[in-house]
């Protein structure tokens, strides 16, 4: 029943009930209420595939609990803390700098269920391990379901977690490494964490940062400006700076180790200068902090009064994590996106029929079904094989999506989708920070030059070669195609090698794409033939062919105006095979 008055223009001559129908707003119910699981069949598919049917069956109900908190609770708290950020308390009555960073109860009573429900935590690995559940299988769709709902969230609980307490255990002093255990016991996605690289001068260009360390025992005086902290209402902090006398440059870069509290109980030397009005992501607390002879404690081998050099290397290292952590992040804004347009597609009419049913926004929701679907192929494929060169293709293709997808989304909507009330807004807001996090797309470009120069890219052409052989059997010209574009992307390589270092530069974001689309095809012919193989199913292969068609093939002068439109004559096995929704 509808919650709202009857207005006048509801009984104007040219209306009627045909017409009211299409603005009763009880029909468009979107993906909240949906339950983020059991409505994915793309995400019951690889859990399958990864976990085994086994593992599966033990892993379902925690799953499906998991779909159910993220799109109900977790959603609701999101909108309410984006509605009402954090804010910051900066003097008590007194007159004093207290710096306290006050949460809204809609982002205390989210991170209480998440981190009760974590999968990341030590309990529930230990039971996964014993089902037979693969825990980073496990972990990262417990992720990808809540960055559907809140990415903020996902950073302000997972923000550097694991790179504390790994870097703490291997370097800090036995106090201090008990200490941070304390700090997480609830295991590393507790909110605690955060990791302060960025300064005035720039976030990308590390080495030119200006914090500076003294050695005190086997403590430091840290002391500095970090201009763009996310989680700085967290306990323990990772932050660069130069050990004073280190060279100014790249190897003079360590990171420390910061907690809030110092050894003595007291407060430590950081100040919350202010709080980042941002344009999303308000449910995690971005800062401007200052250190002011802060305690610190070194989280690399001491050589003399500074690191081994190596400091910023080693944190690159940790990076490549954090790069697939981000790209998740842009996936769930894809995956939400997707799913928010599919709702009020079926829900919508215009000229006499659904939304869903005009071959144009077919056109546009195929498209969107068959993207998302290969980020989340090269997502999974992220964390399943360790490819140096894999982190930065995999954000550079997601992150954006993320961003793409939202503004499909937008338009699908048409002017509602413009408007705060409706659900697509906040999630270009919060998307568009993930091609900035950990590095843009430049910066991922000469990433991947790093990886070629050093010649640590001959086991990511393997693992292509190794996707394709698994495609489903027979004379598939997708794989075929596949594998002649695998074959010129060595040649491209090979032709990158030999151009001039500022030529060779600025082609790097082509090559970079060329590789992505490569390896999502590839990605996507190897989950067809699974599915052939283990479920007798043809859907994946649809979406390989509809894929590779898009990004690999050669389209010909008619620009494919001339080819069969599949994405048509078999919208209805996409659309069902992207989400379930069994809503009375």
């Amino acid at each position: 029943m509808a919650s709202y008055l009857t207005e006048p223009v509801d009984r104007l001559p040219f209306g009627g009930p045909d017409k009211a129908r299409r603005y009763a707003t009880e029909r468009y119910r979107g993906a909240a209420g949906l339950n983020w699981y059991g409505s994915d069949p793309t995400l019951r598919l690889l859990m399958r595939r990864h976990l085994g049917a086994d593992a599966l069956e033990w892993a379902t109900p925690h799953l499906e609990k998991a779909g159910a908190l993220m799109a109900g609770p977790v959603l609701e708290h999101a909108e309410e803390t984006d509605r009402n950020p954090p804010r910051l308390e900066r003097y008590d009555r007194w007159g004093h700098d207290i710096g306290r960073i006050v949460m809204p109860p809609s982002f205390e009573a989210a991170r209480r269920d998440l981190v009760a429900g974590a999968f990341t935590r030590p309990e529930f690995v230990r039971e996964a391990k014993a089902a037979g559940a693969d825990p980073v299988t496990m972990g990262l769709a417990w992720n990808y379901l809540l960055y559907q709902a809140d990415i903020g969230m996902g950073c302000a609980l997972g923000t550097g977690g694991d790179m504390v307490v790994l870097m703490a255990e291997a370097f800090a002093p036995e106090d201090v490494k008990e200490r941070v255990r304390e700090i997480f016991a609830e295991g590393m996605f507790s909110g605690e964490a955060a990791q302060m690289f960025t300064e005035r001068t720039g976030g990308s260009d590390l080495a030119a940062l200006e914090s500076t360390a003294t050695p005190q025992g086997d403590a430091w005086r840290l002391n500095g400006l970090k201009w763009f902290v996310s989680n700085a209402n967290g306990s323990a902090f990772v932050v660069l700076a130069k050990a004073e006398g280190a060279p100014d440059g790249g190897r003079g870069v360590a990171p420390f180790l910061v907690l809030r509290e110092r050894r003595d109980g007291g407060r430590n030397g950081i100040r919350v200068r202010r709080l980042k009005d941002k344009l999303g992501t308000r449910s995690v607390a971005s800062a401007e902090i200052e250190f002011t002879d802060a305690e610190a404690f070194l989280l690399a081998p001491r050589s003399g009064d500074a690191g081994d050099g190596r400091g910023l290397g080693r944190m690159m290292e940790l990076t490549n994590g954090a790069r697939l952590g981000i790209a998740t992040m842009g996936l769930g804004c894809a995956r939400r996106a997707l799913v928010e347009s599919l709702c009020y597609a079926r829900s919508r009419e215009a000229f006499g029929a659904a939304l869903i049913d005009q071959p144009l926004m077919r056109r546009k929701l195929a498209e969107l079904i068959v993207e998302v679907e290969a980020a989340q192929a090269l997502v999974f494929d992220g964390f399943h094989n360790r490819l140096r060169l894999s982190p930065a293709l995999i954000k550079l293709r997601a992150a954006r999506l993320g961003v793409t997808a939202a503004g499909d989304a937008i338009e699908v909507h048409g002017g509602n989708g413009y408007i705060e009330q409706w659900p697509v807004a906040r999630i270009l807001r919060d998307a568009q920070v993930n091609p900035i996090w950990e590095g843009g797309d430049n910066i991922l470009c000469l990433d991947v030059r790093r990886v070629l120069d050093r010649d640590q890219h001959l086991p990511f052409f393997d693992r292509l070669a190794e996707a394709v052989r698994q495609a489903p059997p027979g004379d598939d010209p997708t794989a075929r195609l596949v594998s002649e574009r695998i074959d010129r992307l060595r040649e491209a390589v090979d032709l990158w090698r030999g151009l001039d270092p500022v030529t060779a530069e600025a082609r790097l974001f082509p090559l970079a794409q060329f590789m992505a689309d490569v390896y999502a095809a590839a990605l996507l012919l190897e989950q067809a033939g699974w599915e052939r193989r283990e479920l007798g199913g043809d859907r994946k292969a649809l979406v390989a062919r509809l894929y590779a068609r898009a990004h690999l093939a050669d389209h010909g002068p008619l620009r494919g105006i001339d080819h069969a439109a599949e994405e048509l004559d078999r919208f209805k096995d996409l659309a069902d095979g992207a989400l379930t929704d069994d809503r009375p």
